[in-house]
């Protein structure tokens, strides 16, 4: 059960929960209910997730009653950001993500859009756009009317202490790419240095956006994105975070207690 539930600025929502079981278990239950409503409406459901710890945090959906609910066949699977190593690395968000979740719950392999990892970052970025794009065309995933970006139905973030999302760091020259769905960067200040990732345009263009942060050193990071507090006129750039906001969509927040602990009264 979440400890908070409440609204926070237009169109997000803040969930604060006292462990990582519950927020588990209620992400699982919000991801359930939203490839339930896509796949009635438009016959498929488009998500992308992050790396990191979120992989684990979505493990309840190959539990029951999402093992045997979730309708598998109409989910197709991207990754918002991913590092340029072989699909056997253990720095590859689609290895953690195989071994953890997708060998779990029975998806076509033909809807799981991994990297080229056989190429250069930039002609892997190039790729998939390309492949995005032809999903585009295919009409297995939505348009957003408001900037022509991709519409997924779910991209799922996790936020780093430093407050960046997929590979979008602080004051990084990516935060302003604006005609691009998917870039590259050589210059990671986290390992490994090259990687591509989604744009922001792209990230706000989805009908709904997850933020999942968890872990006492996120909460200043989590104080300046979620609650808007923060004393520098740059904050937008120094936390990447803050500048998810879905142009026709919603957010929602999911925070453990440690992560929430720099919020104050924002969670009452």
């Amino acid at each position: 059960m979440a400890a908070a539930s409440v609204e926070t600025r237009e169109k997000s929502e803040l969930r604060i929960f006292e462990n990582l079981d519950d927020l588990a278990t209620d992400l699982a239950e919000y991801i359930s209910q939203l490839s339930e409503i896509s796949v009635r409406e438009r016959g498929s459901f488009t998500i992308a997730l992050s790396g990191g710890p979120l992989v684990g945090l979505i493990g309840k959906l190959c539990e029951a009653p999402y093992s045997m609910t979730v309708d598998w066949t109409r989910w197709y699977i991207f990754w918002t950001d991913e590092r340029a190593v072989a699909k056997n690395h253990a720095d590859s968000n689609y290895k953690t993500t195989k071994e953890r979740f997708l060998s779990k719950v029975p998806i076509l392999n033909s809807h799981v859009y991994s990297i080229n990892d056989n190429v250069t970052v930039e002609d892997a970025a190039g790729e998939y756009e390309f492949a995005i794009r032809q999903l585009v065309k295919l009409r297995k995933l939505g348009v957003s009317e408001s900037n022509d970006c991709p519409k997924f139905d779910l991209i799922i973030l996790s936020m780093g202490p430093d407050g960046h999302v997929a590979s979008l760091f602080p004051d990084h020259p990516a935060l302003r790419v604006k005609d691009e769905w998917v870039t590259f960067i050589t210059d990671s200040p986290e390992p490994p240095p090259e990687r591509i990732t989604f744009t922001l345009p792209v990230i706000n263009s989805a009908s709904n956006v997850a933020v999942v942060v968890t872990g006492e050193d996120k909460a200043t990071a989590a104080r300046a994105a979620v609650s808007g507090k923060c004393e520098r006129t740059d904050c937008s750039s120094l936390f990447p975070a803050r500048m998810v906001w879905p142009i026709d969509g919603t957010l929602a927040w999911f925070l453990d207690k440690p992560a929430a602990s720099d919020l104050g009264n924002a969670e009452h």
